[in-house]
């Protein structure tokens, strides 16, 4: 039977001519080979049939980065239609993922339809379109898709984590551009319970309730207290977590008078948390605290700064389910803040924790506001 295994370089010989005869027009080296198999920054597999070399696959990795490139991936062409181009890619991907990489992305010919067959059906999505990207072909087109998957997967089990450990977290994508905070509290009453009979009124009405940030332009977001007090009235009980007693954000606003209706709009908040005893707690709420509490079942909203994904400075409320020690796996409710696909891609969404701990905190001063959420 064919096995996978490490490329050495006794197979250079065998793989060189695999490839010319694969890609006569833009073939990989020798040398290219070799560096591929001494390099630290890649992973170099060769299929072997009874001694014989009948297929390659090669991932390159790049420093500081949690995206893998599925740089080859050859098959003999009397061993196609066999299986051995699907094992070569699922190796690739189990590669990829132990790395702890994001992303596996790979780049081939818009005439290749065989191959996007085969990628469509693991999983991997088109995300781009790049004209005359490989060199003249009578055999293929020059035009390439650019497919990429998204490899972490939060699975229930002993071994998971912390995080909602009995049932997955219920998806919902907010309904305006400005409700992020709403969707976000509505995703966590489901789970515990408390499910709206009309999200998309209610996601408005928390909105109404919660809004106590003027934005540069259009309509105004939810603040912590606020939304931190609307869940609260809606039967779950609240902490909110900031790490300063000031009131949050004024910073990013010049008119005084703006300023003014934020600061009596958070106080009174804030007076009417204490009110009703729901803590306060003013911290660096870092992500130990934030396994601490969802070991103990409850689910955490979290406003970030999409900077580090999109490169805009812009506040985001996300819901945070669960952690292992890689990565923080969210909720997104946004369609389009960040560069998933599909809703099913933005629940439970793997986040680096490196890029977690940049993105959470928003402002110059990197103001720190998460409300946790637990069942009454």
């Amino acid at each position: 039977m064919a096995c996978i295994q490490p490329a050495r370089n006794e197979h250079l010989d065998a793989v060189t001519a695999l490839e010319a005869l694969t890609f006569p027009e833009d073939a990989i080296s020798k040398r290219s080979f070799r560096r591929f198999i001494e390099s630290p920054t890649a992973d170099f597999r060769v299929l072997v049939d009874d001694e014989k070399i009948i297929g390659y696959t090669v991932i390159l990795y790049r420093n500081n980065t949690n995206l893998a490139r599925l740089y080859a991936l050859v098959v003999e062409k009397s061993c196609r239609s066999k299986g051995y181009g699907r094992r070569l890619l699922q190796a690739a991907e189990a590669l990829a993922d132990k790395r702890h990489s994001l992303f596996l992305r790979t780049e081939i010919s818009t005439s290749n339809t065989v191959a996007q067959q085969l990628m469509n059906s693991e999983g991997f999505r088109a995300i781009e379109l790049r004209e005359a990207y490989f060199p003249p072909s009578a055999s293929q087109s020059t035009d390439a898709l650019v497919l990429q998957k998204l490899l972490p997967r939060y699975e229930m089990g002993e071994d998971a984590g912390v995080g909602a450990t009995e049932e997955y977290v219920p998806m919902l994508t907010q309904s305006t551009e400005f409700t992020c905070g709403p969707a976000s509290l509505l995703m966590a009453m489901d789970y515990f319970g408390r499910p709206s009979s009309d999200p998309q009124a209610e996601e408005l009405e928390i909105w109404r309730q919660a809004t106590t940030i003027y934005m540069t332009s259009g309509h105004g977001g939810c603040g912590p207290h606020g939304l931190a007090r609307a869940a609260y009235q809606r039967g779950l009980k609240v902490r909110v977590e900031v790490n300063t007693e000031q009131p949050l954000f004024v910073d990013s606003v010049r008119q005084e008078q703006k300023k003014t209706v934020m600061q009596r709009i958070q106080q009174a908040d804030m007076s009417y948390l204490r009110e009703h005893d729901v803590p306060i707690a003013v911290r660096d709420y870092d992500v130990n605290l934030i396994k601490d509490d969802l070991s103990q079942g409850c689910l955490i909203m979290a406003l970030i700064s999409t900077y580090q994904f999109d490169g805009i400075r812009a506040p985001h409320w996300v819901l945070i389910c669960a952690a292992d020690d890689d990565f923080i796996y969210i909720n997104d409710p946004d369609y389009d803040t960040l560069p998933w696909e599909s809703p099913t891609e933005r629940q439970y969404l793997p986040v680096p924790i490196s890029t977690f701990s940049k993105a959470f905190g928003y402002g110059g001063r990197k103001q720190k506001a998460a409300v946790v959420l637990w069942a009454n």
